[in-house]
């Protein structure tokens, strides 16, 4: 069926487009949550009382301005009704100081309501300023299971999403919150001023104003989930088919992609008009209810302006009094929405803050001045659970120089061991050395300065191919980058690419080949001029040629240094010192490619399947 239907706009709320927000997600802990985040306001607590006294003087000047409009008036009437009597004319000095006060007021109001705007703008970004920086400083502070354990989306949503609800709310909310209830107040003694009996008519026509509304917002937020759900699906599967494109072309799968995102999309379509419809009829309702409010407003003010008990002015100046009425309340009930929202965006953050931390650095760290590259792994036991190990009790002896060839079946342990040395995860039990200290009394940052890696998922950032290189060494010089180009084997693809070392890499780095991308990590990784060298997979995206040539750079480069190698490919490892088999966390079987295969144990039945899928 073909889809003609307009898809509608994310929703403001439950009132549609008419300035009303949808409830957003609920907070946990309102209480503790909200002191906890006022705690972040603690430091401009001066600059807060100066914003709330501006911003009661911006109101009251506001608030008063009727009253004043209302005098002008009275002053017009009674001129005219002097005029018709033959006793007088209007008295223009009166009327022209009446309206300079008028405007006196308005520049007042509008005055203070900008300075505390702009009091508020810095309160507002110091705060968030000292928030992102804590949660900046803390993520730098969690251990590697933290993120393995919560998506990439999820952290980004908190720390850029999050962070700019409560930044809004702080800049907005709450010189709203503020400005609403001094108005509030202030419009009620007004009219309370005026003339009590139609205040009474209009506090009479608000809970009658809610009561008719109130079964059409319950509607509405209805279709508004089911709006959210049937969005969130269209997103999902759009996200989903543009990313795998070529899978969706190469197996004709086109019609089907299609007929589902008609299916979705007309769905979003049904629940969407449906929300903006049913929500669309609160406004009108309202505005029904309070024109019969001023209807009644109006005859009774004109019965007592006929009775001589008050003065078309007064009128007047209670009527726009009672149109702005409402407009507060309006707002707070936003305001306690957006609370609701804002808090719960604290929660996740403070979530993040909350965290358990990486285990402190050694108080008195030790450092390795001439690194050797000895590593030992001393009766090791870890799990990623307590109660579940999945090493007991491991030994390992690395002498220096020594290239040591770590294979086994996926989920043996190879990358965990690696992720241990390098203390992005603590022990159970035992310990690690490296050239005799025990890596716990480095600090994480001399430990992980020994080590150069290269893993089989490229990272490069945006940026030239030139300081992708440069990153593994502070203040690299060109010469030093083109050198180790050249032993990764990537100077030549380089030079060929329009801008050469100054090509600038997308975000993705989607304008080289992933053979491309690879080159390029190991290039970084040889620059740094690690003592130990880590590769996992690293050579799983080059072609056999390159693959080649790599292998005999690395052997002429990094003779005198400690390198770990991760691989599947096992003819790449042959001439490895040592070749460790691991199978469910422990080291099953450990020699050189001989004599491995001699012992005919589990390397010689992965070579010789290897071997025989090859042939």
């Amino acid at each position: 069926m073909e889809n003609k239907h307009k898809q509608p706009n994310r929703p403001g709320g439950p009132m549609g487009g008419h300035g009303m927000v949808m409830a957003g997600a609920r907070a946990k802990d309102f209480k503790g949550s909200f002191r906890r985040l006022l705690s972040y306001l603690n430091p401009a607590r001066t600059k807060l009382i100066i914003i709330f006294i501006l911003a009661a003087l911006s109101t009251i000047f506001a608030v008063a301005s009727p009253k004043i409009l209302g005098a002008a008036t009275n002053t017009i009437a009674a001129g005219v009704v002097n005029m018709a009597k033959g006793t007088g004319s209007i008295d223009f000095n009166a009327l022209l100081t009446i309206l300079m006060w008028l405007a006196g007021f308005y520049i007042l109001s509008a005055f203070f309501s900008y300075l505390q705007q702009y009091l508020m703008a810095d309160v507002a970004q110091n705060t968030v300023f000292k928030l992102r920086t804590d949660v900046h400083e803390k993520l730098s502070r969690l251990p590697l299971k933290y993120f393995d354990s919560h998506s990439n989306g999820d952290l980004l949503s908190t720390v850029t999403n999050d962070v700019d609800n409560i930044s809004n709310t702080l800049q907005q909310s709450i010189t709203q919150l503020i400005t609403s209830v001094v108005t509030l107040i202030g419009v009620t003694i007004m009219m309370f001023s005026i003339s009590w009996i139609l205040t009474l008519i209009i506090l009479i026509t608000l809970p009658l104003g809610i009561f008719v509304i109130r079964p059409i917002v319950g509607r509405s937020q209805t279709h508004f989930s089911a709006q959210q759900n049937a969005l969130g699906d269209l997103n999902g599967h759009i996200e989903e088919m543009y990313t795998g494109h070529l899978v969706v072309k190469a197996f004709g799968h086109e019609k089907e992609s299609i007929e589902h995102f008609t299916c979705i999309n007309d769905s979003l379509y049904e629940s969407g008009w449906k929300a903006q419809f049913v929500s669309g009829l609160v406004m009108p309702l309202m505005g029904l209810v309070n024109n019969i409010g001023y209807v009644v407003v109006a005859v009774v003010g004109g019965v007592l302006a006929v009775s001589g008990r008050l003065l078309i002015g007064d009128i007047q100046a209670f009527i726009q009094y009672s149109r702005q009425f409402t407009q507060p309340i309006n707002q707070l009930a936003n305001i306690a929405n957006i609370l609701q929202s804002t808090i719960a965006s604290a929660e996740r953050v403070f979530a993040i803050l909350d965290e358990e931390e990486s285990v402190p650095e050694a108080t008195n760290p030790v450092t390795i001045k001439n690194p050797k590259g000895e590593v030992v792994f001393d009766h090791v036991s870890f799990g990623y659970t307590p109660d579940h190990l999945l090493m007991k009790d491991l030994n390992i002896t690395v002498k220096p120089g020594q290239t040591i060839a770590i294979v086994g079946p996926t989920g043996a342990g190879k990358t965990t061991m690696i992720n241990l040395l390098m203390r992005f995860y603590e022990l159970n039990g035992g310990e690690i050395r490296v050239d005799g200290v025990d890596i716990t009394d480095l600090t994480r940052k001399d430990l992980r300065q020994l080590f150069g890696m290269v893993l089989q998922d490229t990272w490069l950032f945006k940026g030239s191919i030139r300081d992708n290189i440069a990153y593994g060494k502070e203040n690299a010089t060109f010469e030093e980058v083109v050198e180790v180009a050249k032993a990764a084997h990537a100077d030549h693809f380089i030079r060929t690419l329009p801008q050469g070392y100054d090509t600038i890499l997308n975000e993705e780095a989607s304008n080289i080949s992933q053979g491309q991308k690879q080159l390029l990590t190991i290039a970084r990784a040889i620059l740094a001029n690690p003592s130990i060298l880590i590769l996992d997979e690293a050579t799983s995206s080059v072609d056999t040629r390159t693959e080649h040539y790599i292998q005999n750079a690395m052997t002429r480069l990094m003779e005198g240094r400690t390198n770990f190698v991760i691989a599947h490919r096992l003819s790449t490892i042959k001439d490895a010192d040592v070749i460790l088999v691991m199978k469910a966390g422990n080291v099953v079987e450990q020699g050189t490619h001989d004599e491995l295969l001699a012992k005919g144990g589990i390397y010689a039945d992965l070579y010789n399947s290897q071997f025989d899928q090859s042939a």
